[in-house]
């Protein structure tokens, strides 16, 4: 029986931006793009979420609900150099740390030695810990696997923790609305409705067959999560296998000038990462996800190693050209792979 822990920050972008400037504390605060224009919400605070406005939505929009917010631009740097202090607090209690995001990871800790072993007490002192250090507030979920401590962590916002034991799971999941399971997205939701299935119980009594002839190889994963079995481990890049950065568009696009600038921004900081950890490359990786919330990527591989960040530029050009684009774009991200010791190697060629 594991013991998981899911931090999520609260309301991340706008409480940096609230910390850091005292004017904004207790303001409708919304950290994004462009009232007048197209922008998008990428964070609002918890002042604003009062009057319906919420991440994803147009800032014109944002305002009509709240003549009075206050808008400002993401700081992107600032929140990767926040997010980086935080992860630093999690490795204290467990190299077993998973980043979802720049504001949320799964912790393992079903082996620390800390806090007694418990993993709400640790859950707590990292949160503690967070606040002394960064004055922003953090919610934590605790539970036996990574669904339920991912639910569990909203629970309680903002600033508080939730525990689901294995004693509660079932029932919990039984009251639970479809859609406030993870994983399923709106679409299947009216789906799930349209069958006649609109909690975890429902989702349970539902035989696997018939979810699986619905919805193929999700079935199953619908099938699982409603028993509570989520076997999926936290995943630590301690070896440091690859390494990457990715970003989320403030508003979908298909304007090829814009994506291939992000992809070549996020190239940028991967690279950096990769001089930081000493590592080089021989394989990179652009990823590419559309309004759908599919995704695809696009990996090449050299002989020998990316020296500098422009070396990548041709590929990931190359690799973007051979992407569909029949859908808006949501989010894009290059990931450096095949890594080595920077010692260990080769030398590039003089010609």
């Amino acid at each position: 029986m594991r013991k998981i822990i899911h931090i999520d920050m609260d309301a991340f972008f706008a409480s940096v931006e609230q910390r850091d400037n005292p004017e904004l504390q207790g303001k409708p605060l919304v950290v994004g793009g462009d009232p007048n224009g197209r922008g998008v919400v990428a964070a609002a605070s918890y002042e604003i979420r009062k009057f319906g406005v919420h991440s994803a939505m147009s800032c014109y929009r944002a305002r009509q609900l709240c003549p009075q917010a206050i808008f400002v631009k993401p700081r992107f740097e600032v929140y990767r150099e926040v997010s980086e202090q935080i992860r630093a607090i999690m490795h204290q209690y467990t190299p077993l740390v998973e980043p979802l995001s720049l504001d949320e990871a799964y912790l393992d800790v079903t082996d620390s030695p800390y806090e007694k072993n418990s993993a709400t007490l640790i859950a707590n002192r990292i949160r503690q810990q967070i606040l002394r250090q960064t004055q922003l507030t953090a919610s934590a979920g605790v539970s036996y696997n990574k669904m339920l401590a991912k639910i569990a962590s909203d629970l309680n916002k903002p600033n508080g923790i939730a525990v689901i034991t294995p004693e509660q799971g079932l029932d919990f999941i039984a009251n639970l609305p479809v859609k406030k399971f993870h994983g399923i997205g709106k679409a299947t939701v009216k789906m799930l409705h349209d069958m006649g299935i609109f909690t975890g119980l429902d989702l349970r009594n539902t035989p696997a067959d018939v979810l699986k002839q619905r919805f193929g190889k999700r079935g199953d994963f619908f099938h699982q999560i409603a028993h509570g079995i989520d076997n999926r481990e936290v995943k630590a890049e301690r070896n440091h296998k690859s390494v990457g950065s990715e970003t989320t568009f403030l508003q979908n696009t298909m304007d090829d000038t814009v994506i291939v600038a992000a992809l070549y921004r996020e190239n940028s900081q991967a690279f950096k990462d990769l001089q930081k950890k000493q590592r080089y490359a021989r394989t990179i990786t652009i990823k590419i996800k559309y309004s759908d919330f599919s995704v695809i990527t696009r990996s090449h591989s050299i002989s020998s190693h990316f020296e500098q960040e422009s070396d990548a530029h041709y590929w990931i050009q190359w690799l973007y050209e051979h992407t569909p684009k029949l859908l808006p774009v949501r989010l894009v991200g290059v990931t450096y792979s095949n890594l080595l010791q920077a010692e260990a190697s080769p030398q590039m060629p003089l010609l």
